[in-house]
């Protein structure tokens, strides 16, 4: 299996003898493993997925290529033993998944083997495999765009003066249910009027009012992977100010889609949108970044900011979502998911702006 190999070709550079793998996404990534509970410990010969009695089957039916440990109890019933059994002196640990309580209970066990083994922590060793999807992770990402598009095609019917926020989130979600969402990414936002300064606002009962900026951002998820759309609307006529700062947005967007290619810096590109919008007057009104990148999780490498490191390059798929955020107001979100493909950044969701 070629993403095992890659992994384990990152092991010897970094000094580890292997690796133990608690984050739910990464495992799946690994091993095709769906379940909710699990761990990976992959060695550079050996690869086992230690399940209890819930996932036995399951971990059967879908983790092709690794040998299934049924385990029952906490760590130390099972994990020493695979330790020593595989001869590992230094285990990488997930640095950003395993809690403190946990990072201490692998730290006292590793003074049970013999000899010590010695505990290693790592960051983003799978997940530095997972940022530049495969033509399968590829197609799955554009079945969740094209469900996200046409629900947010559908709602615009929907957004009257007198309905609640509340009221178009569900609407939505059964959207994206009936249309063949396995799940939702994440909590869709549908924010209006003030409540759209909050860049992450959850639906309330507010009502939408004629003339108020109406934020929705929502994603689908088909096989595992998701998209991420961002769109903002005004019920009834729309006002001056909201004209001018949607229309700030939408230069800034179309700017980074036009602009935005293979071997650019994340941090350039978000520089020149945040610099569009500084030149603007409303630099301090555009607080996040200007996107991140996406996949099996809605959050993941690259990150699109001003302090990320990250190159763009083919392959990534990614989002682009520059703001303004005015209290007491609202706000204008425009937010598409792409990728890069021979070199040339690609839109993968359409739905008019």
């Amino acid at each position: 299996m070629q993403r095992l190999l890659n992994l384990r070709n990152k092991l010897p550079p970094d000094g580890l003898d292997g690796l133990l793998i608690g984050s739910s996404y990464n495992r799946r990534y690994l091993s095709g493993f769906r379940g909710s509970a699990g761990w990976l410990l992959i060695s550079s010969s050996e690869a086992y997925l230690a399940v209890d009695f819930r996932y036995v089957e399951q971990a059967n039916q879908e983790a092709e290529g690794f040998e299934i440990l049924h385990i029952s109890g906490d760590l130390a019933a099972w994990l020493p033993g695979l330790i020593t059994k595989l001869d590992i002196g230094k285990l990488g640990v997930e640095a950003d998944h395993v809690p403190y309580s946990m990072y201490q209970s692998i730290s006292q066990l590793s003074k049970t083997t013999k000899p010590p083994f010695k505990i290693v922590p790592v960051k983003n060793m799978a997940e530095s495999l997972r940022v530049v999807k495969s033509g399968a992770e590829l197609t799955a990402i554009q079945k969740a765009c094209r469900i996200a598009d046409d629900a947010i095609h559908g709602i615009v019917v929907h957004l009257k003066d007198g309905v609640s926020e509340k009221q178009v989130a569900w609407i939505l979600e059964s959207m994206l249910r009936q249309d063949g969402s396995d799940t939702l990414p994440f909590e869709i936002i549908v924010a209006s009027g003030p409540n759209a300064a909050l860049p992450h606002a959850q639906p309330s009962d507010r009502l939408i009012n004629e003339g108020e900026p109406v934020i929705i951002d929502l994603g689908a998820r088909c096989a595992g992977y998701c998209s991420d759309i961002t769109r903002t609307f005004v019920a009834g006529d729309e006002t001056e100010k909201y004209n001018t700062v949607y229309n700030i947005v939408l230069g800034a967007q179309m700017t980074a889609l036009s602009v935005i290619e293979n071997g650019m810096s994340a941090r350039s590109a978000d520089g020149l949108v945040r610099g569009m919008i500084v030149n603007a007057g409303y630099g301090e009104f555009f607080g996040h970044g200007l996107g991140h990148g996406i996949g099996l999780e809605t959050h993941e490498l690259p990150r699109i900011g001003s302090l990320s490191d990250d190159i763009l390059q083919d392959g990534m798929v990614f989002t682009i979502e520059p703001g303004i955020y005015l209290p007491g107001w609202g706000g204008v979100r425009i937010e598409d998911t792409v990728t890069i493909i021979e070199g040339k950044l690609r839109t993968l969701t359409h739905a008019a702006k």
